[in-house]
């Protein structure tokens, strides 16, 4: 019996993204996103470090935007920052829908959701098992944060 050997097509490998050496460090690629976002008014911003639990990515960054509008702009400032650093992506979904909007860096993936898609597929309850990086908002955002979830001032 001649049996053909099965050939399967080749895995598709990650694109790689481009970081400058300034940006190499997980932590301090984090905090220049956040800190692109926080210009935006990105806020209930949350890092995991979650190198103990997947092998594909050191950490991800969580953000809120009030609206698909506020979600694209936060995303878009985050894109154009680090540009303006050097990096690029790997790659970015999402950005038609603006409801959850992904950028790949590697070693850090950004999540910046719209506050009720945040809700629904809450990833904060899913890697609750990860180290939290502590990320301080600045006071605007935390004011900002503060009118949006209807507390007063």
């Amino acid at each position: 019996m001649d049996a053909k050997p099965s050939t399967f097509p080749a895995l598709r490998t990650r694109k790689a993204p481009v970081l400058p050496e300034s940006l190499s460090d997980p932590k301090a690629l984090a905090m220049a996103i956040v800190e692109a976002a926080w210009s935006k008014n990105g806020y209930h911003t949350r890092i995991y470090d979650v190198r103990k639990l997947v092998d594909y990515t050191d950490l991800f960054v969580i953000l809120t935007g009030r609206s698909d509008r506020h979600v694209s702009a936060v995303a878009e400032a985050i894109e154009t920052g680090l540009k303006a650093k050097g990096a690029l992506p790997a790659g970015v979904e999402g950005k038609k829908s603006s409801t959850w909007v992904l950028i790949d860096y590697g070693n850090v993936v950004v999540h910046v959701f719209e506050k009720t898609a945040r809700d629904h597929y809450d990833l904060d309850k899913l890697w609750a098992d990860a180290e939290v990086v502590e990320a301080t908002e600045p006071t605007w955002v935390q004011d900002f944060a503060r009118v949006e979830n209807g507390e007063d001032w």
